[in-house]
């Protein structure tokens, strides 16, 4: 699943920022800015857009601090972020010219992606069910497209809650987001998973983190019922001696699912678990979890550590990228493409206007909680080849 963008500079209007005098928009900014900050100095940074910087300390809770601004802002044509200086602990102020602009966008992308990406996941669950019953697929015209319906119901409830998940959680603080675009693969699991784009700003890190933690939790509430009724519906076969088998991997949680339900590990080296279709469409729910669970750049674990400790997971960039790469070299040529996409995203973060209002305890903790599920439904080897003669 490819991450949810964050807000984008083409939903941007820079026109003149007012028709007023320089010094009287410099005067009633000030004037403004004063109200929430006791300004020690003021800056021009050299980059684009920026109109002025006020430096100094906050006299108001920051929580409030671009809600009282964002009156004087929009008579100007102009916007604020508020963040903190880590070496010097200075709050500061940033005007940049422009208001982000509320679009409507059309809805009938979002329905023939939507469709398309039932057609795959159908086609992909309908070849899952010939497989079990052992029917030689020498083409499409072999596949009963019919068949597929519970693995393509049960994906698609998970990525829709995930999806809806963001969706409503944006639309609740009311940032202007599109519906979700679904992105349709008729081979591996059937789908990318989808985007949704986020067209205004992001007041602060209380709400990007329930956003960005709301896709995968909903997604889960679907995943794990999926997965546990699969798994007790699927059957336990002897693994055949004389012939290629695929393989799911594992995460910490399939392997206890299999262990809860079949009392035992499997596979066992004489027998395993062959997955029907709801199972299947489970195990991907976890595995589509733990992608959007990376903590990096703008995916929804990336939001979800941004929020818990700010800038500084900058840092963290190169070593899961080396992580990735390594898993890419060592373990599954499977992860090429997904290194090569978080090579592309970055490690940048789009900051909330309001950059220094921490986390409450109850968000700290599900956040917490949203890094150990990472780590419990991570899957080190989603694909295993297994070759005749090796077992």
């Amino acid at each position: 699943m490819l991450p949810e963008q964050s807000q984008n500079s083409d939903a941007i209007d820079i026109p003149q920022v007012t028709t007023l005098p320089p010094r009287e928009v410099d005067d009633r900014l000030r004037l403004a800015v004063a109200t929430v900050l006791d300004i020690e100095e003021t800056t021009h940074p050299p980059a684009p857009n920026i109109e002025i910087q006020y430096v100094g300390q906050l006299r108001v809770p920051s929580e409030g601090v671009i809600d009282q601004l964002d009156p004087t802002l929009e008579q100007l044509g102009v916007h604020a972020y508020l963040s903190q200086n880590d070496e010097t602990g200075k709050h500061l102020v940033t005007v940049v010219r422009g208001r982000y602009t509320s679009r409507t966008w059309p809805w009938w992308p979002n329905l023939v992606l939507l469709m398309m990406t039932i057609l795959s996941l159908l086609l992909i669950g309908a070849g899952t069910q010939a497989g079990l019953e052992g029917r030689d697929v020498e083409d499409f015209s072999d596949i009963h497209l019919w068949e597929g319906w519970p693995y393509a119901l049960s994906l698609m409830l998970i990525l829709g809650a995930h999806e809806l998940g963001h969706y409503f959680m944006a639309r609740r603080y009311r940032v202007n987001a599109t519906l979700p675009y679904f992105i349709p693969m008729p081979v591996g699991f059937g789908t990318l998973g989808a985007i949704i784009l986020f067209r205004s700003p992001i007041k602060n890190r209380k709400v990007l983190f329930d956003v960005g933690a709301a896709g995968p939790l909903a997604g889960l509430v679907f995943a794990i019922p999926i997965l546990i009724i699969g798994l007790a519906t699927s059957d336990i076969k002897e693994i055949p001696k004389n012939e290629n088998i695929t393989r799911e991997g594992n995460s910490l949680l399939y392997a206890a699912a299999k262990i809860v339900i079949f009392g035992r590990f499997v596979p066992d080296g004489d027998e395993d678990v062959y997955i029907n279709q709801l199972a299947m469409a489970g195990w991907t729910g976890l595995l589509v979890t733990a992608l959007n669970l990376v903590p990096l750049g703008q995916l929804d674990g990336g939001h979800v550590i941004y929020t818990l400790f700010g800038r500084r997971v900058r840092k963290l960039y190169v070593p899961v990228v080396a992580i990735f790469v390594t898993l890419t070299v060592l373990v599954s040529l499977s992860w090429a493409i997904w290194t090569l996409l978080l090579i592309l995203f970055g490690w940048q973060h789009p900051a909330p206007l309001d950059d220094v209002t921490p986390l409450d305890r109850r968000r700290r903790l599900i956040g917490y909680i949203a890094l150990i599920i990472f780590v419990l439904v991570f899957v080190p080897n989603p694909i295993q080849i297994i070759p005749a003669g090796s077992r």
